[in-house]
């Protein structure tokens, strides 16, 4: 059941994908719609990072000492001066793997 679940899900996300991106099918969006779907990636990778960075055990965790945090900041630093998604997610990385290896969090 699982795996046919997720092959009706390749499926249905190729169709609609391709629809837009294909460039002989008749299907066009307006500026407004296509200017609204724009919003759509931000939106879908900040779900998934928050709850990564900010929660522990469901509960939300604001605190200086921890590695998610340090990892998210370096990464965002690294990536507003370099540009560089590789130089951005190996110093994240980096930096988040040290503080895990050398502190008790």
């Amino acid at each position: 059941m699982t795996l046919l679940t997720i092959l009706l899900l390749a499926v249905i996300t190729f169709t609609t994908r391709y629809l837009f991106t294909h460039p002989t099918l008749p299907i066009t969006l307006n500026a407004n719609a296509q200017k609204f779907l724009s919003y759509s990636a931000p939106c879908v990778l900040t779900a998934i990072w928050v709850p990564i960075i900010f929660a522990k055990d469901h509960q939300l965790v604001v605190d200086a000492a921890s590695p998610y945090i340090w990892g998210a900041a370096i990464a965002i630093v690294a990536a507003k001066y370099t540009k560089s998604i590789y130089f951005t997610a190996i110093a994240g990385g980096v930096v988040f793997v040290a503080l895990r290896i050398f502190s008790s969090y």
